[in-house]
């Protein structure tokens, strides 16, 4: 029987529907689904294969399974800024966020920890550099970016970017769990947080295991065609100093004590939940086509040996700035490798943009540059210019790293320099040998103050 021209034009046009549906399931089985974790405070040396006191298999196993970065640094190495560049790509002097959101009512914040002042001043600071006490719904983050692309995003955990009018759920993601108006927890244990509705119910269950049982749950039950993106923002391993119980008790066998015990217990629990949630998605057939990120948001708070600084003092030293950072794409990244480029976490919103089929070039004022190729040929990245830290409390306020130099400079006009190829302990300050190099250096950070708008609270550019 011959077809008509009528029939043959429906079957023309059903084959057109059947093809675009089948280009659009191709697109959407393109592109990868995407899982980063983020931790709070979790030093680079807070592991197993760096120091034996901790337990973290799971962690050293995605390292095992992927690619990590081994010359990882934030850019401003404290909880909101951290967050927020990681949201837009921006840098926190560019986005004027160079300190962590405060919640005292010093500060203009009521106690739910709410406030209409924008900006807030650190009475130590010897600049007074104002600071944001918000991400403001302006710009674009990487939930937005990405549901251009046809991604659901979930957001779980510590957000640490304003208050309920800020969001997670009005910054681009279609959901937000265990989202408070607070960068910690009042205690790990029921209730979390003070003058908080957040998980009123729950009676009993550490919040670290929460938060992953809501995204296990998430896995199991996720039945959408487009590609998903879930950000684990834990609050662990945030003070206070408060692992989980039988852990505590498991590390004070071995020896430790006090916040030494709690701290050790405290990765261990974000160990165990990245093992959960890892082995979630391969009982649901998405390991194959899941990218899993791992990145802390600064250095840890105790010891990171062989670094100088950390959390608390020091902190735009290798200990405060310098994280782990590995990725995990199977069928892209080779097991097990390294890489020694110099990334900072402006990097990873274009990279999510191109990971997922998107444009950079139509985000403006992006200070990363994507990894893609470079995850995918573990080759050497030649972004171009230095990476610099930028933090607003002390006297140190800025670093500048370009090849083995750092530049530490402060508000005061001095300067050191290491050479952290020689120098990984940042104990020996060689300015007074390379003047010349303290000086390009010098130039490169007062140039670049003036691009994010900064110039008037440098220490040299008078």
């Amino acid at each position: 029987m011959k077809l008509t021209a009528l029939s043959g034009s429906i079957m023309a046009l059903l084959m057109g529907v059947t093809t675009a549906s089948y280009a659009d399931e191709t697109k959407s089985t393109e592109q990868p689904n995407i899982l980063l974790f983020f931790v709070d405070d979790m030093g680079w040396a807070s592991r197993t294969s760096k120091d034996p006191i901790y337990e973290t298999p799971n962690i050293d196993q995605l390292s095992k399974d992927g690619l990590e970065f081994e010359s990882t640094y934030i850019a401003t190495p404290t909880c909101s800024p951290s967050r927020a560049t990681l949201l837009t790509g921006q840098h926190p002097a560019r986005i004027k966020m160079p300190r962590h959101i405060p919640h005292q009512a010093q500060y203009g914040f009521d106690k739910k920890g709410r406030t209409d002042q924008k900006w807030n001043l650190w009475p130590k600071d010897p600049a007074q550099v104002p600071s944001a006490n918000w991400l403001g719904l302006e710009y674009t983050t990487y939930a937005e970016a990405l549901k251009e692309q046809g991604y659901y995003n979930l957001f779980v955990g510590k957000w640490h970017l304003g208050d309920e009018r800020y969001h997670p759920i009005h910054q681009g993601f279609d959901k937000q769990i265990g989202t408070s108006n607070w960068g910690h927890p009042r205690s790990y244990y029921p209730p979390y947080f003070k003058n908080s509705d957040v998980y009123k119910d729950v009676k009993d269950r550490y919040l670290t295991d929460k938060l992953t049982d809501d995204a296990v749950s998430f896995l199991e039950t996720y039945d959408k065609k487009k590609p998903f993106m879930l950000s684990m923002w834990y609050y662990a391993i945030h003070t206070p100093f408060e692992g989980r119980k039988d852990l505590v008790k498991h590390f004070e066998e071995k020896g430790l004590r006090g916040k030494h015990a709690q701290h050790a217990a405290l990765v261990s629990g974000i160990d165990e939940s990245i093992g959960r949630i890892r082995a979630t998605l391969k009982a649901q057939g998405l390991d194959k086509n899941t990218m899993v990120i791992f990145l802390s948001d600064q250095g840890g708070i105790l010891n990171n040996k062989p670094f100088r600084g950390g959390k608390m003092i020091d902190t735009l030293y290798e200990g405060g700035a310098r994280v782990p950072f590995i990725v995990s794409w199977p069928g892209v990244t080779k097991p097990g490798t390294k890489n020694t480029s110099l990334v900072q976490s402006t990097d990873l919103f274009p990279t999510f943009i191109e990971i997922a089929g998107g444009d950079t070039s139509k985000y403006k004022n992006l200070d990363g540059v994507s990894l893609l190729n470079t995850i995918k040929e573990n080759s050497t990245l030649n972004r171009g210019e230095p990476l610099f830290g930028y933090r607003a409390y002390q006297d140190l306020y800025a670093t500048v790293r370009e090849g083995d130099w750092k530049l530490a400079a402060f508000r005061s006009g001095n300067t050191k320099l290491y050479n952290i190829a020689d120098d990984i302990s940042e104990s020996i300050d060689v300015s007074h040998n390379h003047e010349e190099k303290v000086n390009e250096l010098v130039k490169k950070l007062t140039t670049w103050e003036k691009e994010m708008g900064v110039e008037e609270y440098s220490g040299f550019n008078r």
